[in-house]
């Protein structure tokens, strides 16, 4: 037998607009009266026809929100913030996982379309414009990660990737590292290039020698075949600064198994502070901003665009900051002895440091393992060194409270 909500408003003794508001949580409610209607809800074993609801409006209770890799340590936390605040509001989250294929991201927007979601969160670097444009389309509000301009049914969260880049560099040249390599990630990916960019930038403020680079594939596996490269070359540098935290604790491996200590004798930074950079062995000195404000933030710039009149969106910006664990330390000095396990002497480590630029992709089966370049939270941190006045993670609209519209 269905059971309607005339029926959950007359057991209740209020009205079928009460019930209503209790149930989708647009209108407060007193205390005793949402009670009475939950307890007649239970009672009658009430639920909702979302399918008949969602004709009878014309859109759904849903946001969507597709990431990357649902695998990446990174995305879990955007995931739960994400999704807490869209309960919050009586709202239910429809997920995708693109997993990097151009084909499951455009099946991504095709759900969401026909799903009628109110609003969408993008939080992958590889989606493509043609698909923000298909979703603007179809009236359906998007927040995107690194991509678009802000304008009606778009708004944009950027992440600055090249301060965190910056702040690395700034912190391995204090402690006189020379010759540093950076592992990037897969070039295909905007956030990855922009990392690399920002790295032969931050290199060539300090005058130091620049394209010292390897690419990776975002992935643990990249990061150890890329070191080993490197020992093999007989070119290990003083200090690896590496794309994200994964290839990170890749690096760390592939140097232990070789017997090269760090921070000793080459110091490891990497980007995005997920969990596990705290628990690696030594706790891994990377650029950290916070998912779970990457999630909230997206879910705020959803809502205020659905608010919004003319459905018009804004620019937002995440701020990154250095937290130093035990990772890093003062360069080695060139009388250090060499490494026992690899063989590679100072002098050798500076001399084979150009045979590194653009060797190629690293890490096996890169377009199945590759992973997000949009990780971090902070973690156990030893300390914070920002770069510039700002002292903590700064997550604000740009061009004030309201956002660059």
């Amino acid at each position: 037998m269905v059971i309607r909500m005339r029926e959950v408003a007359e057991k209740a003794m209020v009205s079928v607009t009460t019930v209503s508001h209790v149930l989708n949580k647009t209108r407060h409610v007193a205390p005793a009266t949402c009670g009475r209607v939950l307890e007649a809800v239970r009672q009658l074993n009430y639920y909702r026809d979302a399918h008949a609801r969602r004709l009878a409006r014309g859109y759904s209770d849903f946001l969507g929100l597709i990431v990357s890799d649902i695998g990446n340590p990174f995305f879990p936390e955007v995931i739960k913030s994400f999704e807490t605040a869209a309960l919050a509001k009586g709202l239910d989250l429809l997920l995708c996982n693109t997993n990097y294929s151009p084909e499951r991201a455009e099946a991504s927007a095709r759900k969401m379309i026909e799903n009628r979601v109110r609003g969408v969160a993008v939080m992958t670097s590889e989606w493509v414009p043609l698909l923000a444009r298909e979703l603007a389309a179809h009236h359906v509000a998007g927040v995107f990660l690194n991509l678009g301009v802000p304008g009606k049914y778009v708004s944009k969260i950027r992440v600055d990737y090249s301060r965190g880049i910056h702040q690395a560099i700034d912190h391995l040249h204090g402690l006189g590292h020379q010759e540093i390599v950076f592992i990037a990630g897969p070039q295909t990916l905007s956030s990855a290039v922009t990392r690399r960019e920002a790295f032969i930038d931050a290199l060539n403020q300090w005058g130091l020698p620049s394209h010292r680079t390897l690419e990776g594939n975002h992935q643990a596996d990249g990061g150890m075949a890329a070191v080993r490269r490197m020992i093999t070359s007989r070119s290990l540098p003083t200090a690896i600064l590496c794309s994200n935290d994964l290839t990170a604790i890749g690096a760390l491996k592939a140097l232990a198994e070789a017997g090269v200590r760090v921070p000793e004798e080459v110091s490891v930074v990497g980007f995005d502070d997920i969990d596990f950079a705290s628990l690696a062995n030594p706790p891994l000195t990377t650029v950290m901003y916070s998912r779970a404000q990457l999630g909230e933030l997206a879910f705020k710039a959803l809502m205020k665009m659905l608010r919004s009149k003319h459905r018009k969106g804004a620019e937002y910006l995440v701020e990154t900051e250095l937290v130093i664990r035990r990772s890093t330390s003062e360069a080695p000095s060139s009388t250090q002895p060499e490494s026992a396990a690899c063989g590679v002497a100072p002098s050798v480590r500076k001399s084979g440091l150009a045979g590194l630029e653009n060797h190629g992709t690293l890490g096996a089966e890169q377009d199945d393992n590759r992973s997000s370049a949009i990780d971090g939270h902070t973690r156990n941190e030893y300390a914070v060194a920002p770069r510039g006045p700002a002292a903590a993670v700064s997550v604000q609209p740009l061009g004030g409270l309201r956002g660059r519209e």
